[in-house]
């Protein structure tokens, strides 16, 4: 994929039956956003059938109860759409190693793939957020100011407040740093540098944009 703005992508989030596809367990309910210069212009949400009955610690943990998935479709149907409202994007995923294991598991069972690449929110926050008591999503939301949009632990109103928060983080870097354009990939490689790296990287990152800008940057 060509270099992409970090704020044109698909913010996505997985409730699960469980923490490992490789033991079983599935995907209950899929929600993602799309962000196009930073505003959202498309929303997916969609429970779907696991096979099987869910536990009542899930039940209590996300609100979806075995009554609400009886009737819905299979996984395979679901994620067969939802591949089509996520392609040619990146994504960005709160805790994004939960996320991708379940969407690439999801997809392989649907014989379908996903060719995107994917940053995690929860990473880039740690860099950005370092003040911040922890880096839980709805203490972010909380920490950021950033309105709640629906319940915790339901898939859309957590795709939407991680889309929330990680405009807060491009913002917060274009106002400290006065940066205009910020690439996805960009923040990818601020995932993965330490923290206490962070503002240097950041910085090294400013000057190259107002060289590209013709602007003087000093820090």
């Amino acid at each position: 994929m060509h270099r992409m703005p970090a704020d044109n992508v698909a913010v996505i989030d997985f409730e699960t039956t469980g923490l490992s596809p490789q033991y079983g367990d599935r995907a209950i309910e899929v929600g993602a956003v799309l962000l196009e210069q930073g505003e959202i212009v498309g929303r997916f949400q969609k429970l779907m059938n696991p096979g099987f009955r869910i536990s009542p610690f899930i039940e209590g943990y996300t609100g979806i109860t075995n009554d609400m998935l009886k009737g819905q479709p299979c996984c395979e149907e679901v994620m067969t759409e939802f591949s089509e409202f996520i392609a040619g994007r990146n994504i960005v995923a709160h805790n994004a190693s939960f996320d991708r294991r379940f969407l690439d598991y999801e997809l392989r069972r649907a014989k379908l793939e996903y060719e995107g690449n994917c940053c995690c929110s929860l990473l880039v926050s740690r860099r950005i957020f370092q003040d911040a008591p922890n880096h839980k999503l709805q203490t972010l939301v909380s920490h950021a100011a950033i309105p709640e949009t629906g319940r915790f632990h339901r898939a859309l109103a957590d795709a939407e407040m991680t889309a929330r928060l990680w405009m807060s983080m491009i913002g917060r870097i274009r106002s400290q740093y006065g940066i205009t354009t910020i690439f996805f990939d960009q923040l990818c490689e601020l995932a993965g540098i330490g923290k206490l790296y962070a503002h240097r990287y950041l910085t090294a990152m400013a000057a190259v944009s107002g060289r590209e800008e013709g602007r003087d940057v000093r820090f």
